[in-house]
């Protein structure tokens, strides 16, 4: 009834990334924030005015509650992110900085 986006060979395909330090291997088709929910890490963020932790919620842009900081650039959104091999991802806590 349906078919996948991403030919049956790519869904095997891996690339490594890094998340907060540590190393995660990932299908190559995912994004920032499902291979941060993949390896278990549901906070992206906190939040500058409570310090509560968020994460990925709407997963197409919108919420901007995926905020990461990707190879040292600060206010990413990890959803729309797709994972490259080496990628460092850190999550960002408190107030955000300009880039």
């Amino acid at each position: 009834m349906f078919e996948s986006l991403v030919p049956a060979a790519a869904l095997l395909e891996r690339v490594r990334i890094h998340i907060d330090g540590t190393p995660h291997d990932v299908p190559a088709h995912y994004s920032v924030a499902a291979a941060m929910l993949a390896a278990g890490s549901a906070s992206c963020r906190t939040s500058a005015v409570s310090g509560a932790p968020r994460g990925p919620f709407c997963m197409m842009g919108v919420c901007f509650d995926c905020l990461v900081e990707i190879d040292g650039v600060p206010n990413v959104q990890g959803c729309m992110t797709p994972v490259a091999d080496g990628m460092q991802v850190s999550a960002m806590h408190g107030k955000a900085r300009l880039a």
